[in-house]
């Protein structure tokens, strides 16, 4: 068996997502600011979560600890793919929860959420909290993870239309660990980032620069792992609204490797993406070289 358990989960998800609130500490955008984004479809419910981990044997170096970082899109166009996050949301912790290592013991966690809206101001990369937060991420053992995700994963529409998820992600794992992020990166845990937004990236920095930064803050390639959910064609259309080919994601995912993964957003429902998401870094998990 790998470090994590076979699990399949199937389904339909009920809507349990809300306007954003406005006792989030880090949001920047009013309650009732989300702008209609022209979808075509209640995204809501999913059609279902399907999750396949792999079933190669675990080592004794597999990972014991995954730290998780989410790059959501707050533009404009990105309200109907929030809420259908956090509806398929229960069931990605559903899964993780059953992530053990070889020896049986659970896998120990961290979520947090940051955004592509990177200008240059106080918040860039900064972790998003909630009223009731002890930190600025979830941990396994904190008290309704999932519903709290779906708090500070409502990240609004009011951001910038320019989408820096590279760089968004750089700064919450490198500027940020100096202050507000301080304490959520851990040298012998995964790391991995999801990607959500339906642009290209526009960060300032090359592809190739990014790849190295995360290269170097885990001390090598097999200690990190990224999922990346974008438009995977010219055009696309769904009941999310439209998307772009997201031409600079897909060449980071290229030169990550076997340790990435890129779904399309243009399903119109995100249950897939996330799923593929688990899979990769389970196997990633499985092939962690701890540490020395």
């Amino acid at each position: 068996m790998s470090p994590f358990r076979l699990l399949t989960i199937t389904g339909s998800i009920a809507f349990l997502f809300i306007a954003c609130s406005g006792t989030v500490a880090e949001n920047r955008f009013p309650p009732g600011s989300e702008t209609n984004d022209g979808g075509t479809g209640d995204t809501g419910t999913t059609s279902g979560f399907n999750v396949t981990l792999d079933g190669d044997a675990a080592t004794d170096e597999s990972c014991k600890y995954m730290d998780l970082v989410f790059v959501i899109d707050d533009s404009g166009s990105m309200s109907q793919e929030q809420v259908n996050l956090a509806a398929i949301f229960p069931k990605f912790i559903d899964v993780i929860n059953t992530f053990k290592t070889k020896d049986g013991t659970e896998i120990d966690y961290r979520i947090a959420v940051t955004t592509t809206d990177v200008l240059g101001n106080t918040a860039d990369g900064k972790f998003r909290t909630t009223t009731g937060m002890s930190r600025a991420w979830l941990e396994r053992s904190d008290k309704n993870v999932a519903s709290t995700f779906a708090t500070i994963a409502n990240v609004g529409t009011r951001g910038s239309s320019t989408e820096r998820p590279l760089e968004g992600s750089r700064q919450a794992l490198t500027t940020r660990l100096k202050d507000s992020n301080a304490g959520f990166l851990r040298t012998d845990a995964l790391l991995g980032i999801v990607y959500l937004t339906d642009e290209d990236d526009s960060s300032s920095g090359t592809v190739d620069s990014y790849v190295s930064t995360f290269d170097t803050l885990k001390g090598g390639r097999s200690r990190w792992a990224t999922a990346i959910i974008a438009g995977d064609k010219p055009t696309c259309t769904s009941a999310f609204g439209s998307a772009v080919e997201a031409k600079r994601l897909k060449d980071f995912a290229a030169k990550v490797g076997t340790d990435a993964v890129f779904s399309s957003i243009c399903s119109g429902d995100l249950a897939k993406a996330l799923s593929d998401a688990l899979s990769t870094f389970d196997v990633a998990c499985k092939n962690f070289k701890p540490p020395q």
